[in-house]
């Protein structure tokens, strides 16, 4: 593959064809006729000091991050600003969902002792926010809860100025579980939707929409900042667009960041539609208008993109209440 490839976005004749190049090293179909995007789909090779540092760390530690693991087109700025997003309880799957790169296959039995080692690794970054998410782990018993409570609890006492939050799965609609990773504290929960509701079975099929509503609302009624993610492009319609933010109001979800789903492999769904930056303009403007704290929207922000800076905001707006 040429390398002037890496990290464009390349599109066939076929609109509804697209794939982001990371590596060179992943197997991503390429069309055998190319032609440019807008330049809003375009990212450029991550670069700097503080991003090759962070990577060698990284690499030198083992750390899993969902930044390589889901190909995010972010990785060079959120690097380079000394934040990533740490994925724990493996790197593959037990669901398969339409739409992500994170792989899906044999599960192996978690790490023992990852919580101690993910602390300890973690302190020697010298990060002051953190996102820590992890796999779906539907073949555990309690979906990876203990796992989870633990690790934010050792982060937390071993890396006392860092700011933790984290990303966590639905467990399947047992909500004890939810309890029990909020009782660890993390700063911010975050819990993603992804997309409307009539889309969920589509595009998310071992998911439920009612669940993913209800542990943000769980994590709300603790009074820990939560947090959510859509995707567009999908061919969901604006009233349904408008329709999920105000049912994440009404589980006080404080923010929401919406970007550009774009299509990782010939594996994945069709892109429907490129959504212009005007557009997600005016859904950051809706969303806030509806009661969402702060909402980050544009066509490559992810879950994570800035995530420090996202969580600051909303932590600064509380305060002066």
């Amino acid at each position: 593959m040429n390398d002037t490839l890496v990290n464009e976005f390349i599109l066939s004749t076929d609109i509804n064809e697209i794939y982001y190049v990371m590596s060179l090293n992943k197997d991503y179909f390429v069309p055998n006729k190319l032609r440019r995007l807008p330049d809003w789909l375009k990212t450029s090779l991550p670069k700097g000091e503080n991003y090759h540092q962070l990577k060698k760390l990284v690499d030198r530690y083992g750390l899993n991050t969902v930044c390589e693991s889901a190909s995010c087109p972010n990785i060079g700025s959120c690097w380079s600003s000394g934040t990533l997003t740490l994925m724990i309880l493996g790197s593959t799957c037990s669901r398969a969902c339409r739409f992500c790169d994170v792989p899906t296959g044999h599960m192996k039995p978690p790490k023992e002792n990852e919580s101690i080692e993910v602390a300890e690794m973690l302190s020697m970054l010298g990060l002051n926010y953190v996102v820590i998410t992890s796999v779906d782990r539907d073949d555990l018993d309690d979906g990876g809860a203990g796992i989870w409570a633990e690790t934010i609890h050792r982060v937390k006492e071993r890396c006392p100025g860092m700011k933790v939050e984290a990303l966590i799965p639905d467990f399947k609609g047992e909500f004890s579980l939810v309890n029990k990773v909020c009782q660890s504290k993390p700063d911010v929960i975050a819990h993603n939707l992804e997309t409307v509701e009539s889309l969920q079975s589509l595009i998310r099929p071992q998911c439920r929409y009612s669940w993913s509503l209800e542990t943000l609302r769980i994590a709300s009624e603790k009074k820990i900042i939560t947090k959510s993610n859509l995707m567009l492009g999908f061919g969901e319609k604006k009233k349904e667009v408008v329709e999920t933010m105000r049912h994440l109001v009404e589980v006080d979800c404080q923010i929401l960041s919406i970007g550009q789903y774009l299509r990782p492999s010939k594996k994945h769904l069709d892109v429907v539609e490129y959504i212009h930056p005007d557009k997600f303009s005016e859904y950051k403007f809706i969303g806030e208008s509806l009661g969402i704290k702060h909402v980050e929207a544009g066509p490559l922000v992810r879950s994570s993109y800035q995530a420090d800076q996202q969580s600051k905001k909303v932590m600064e707006h509380l305060q002066c209440l």
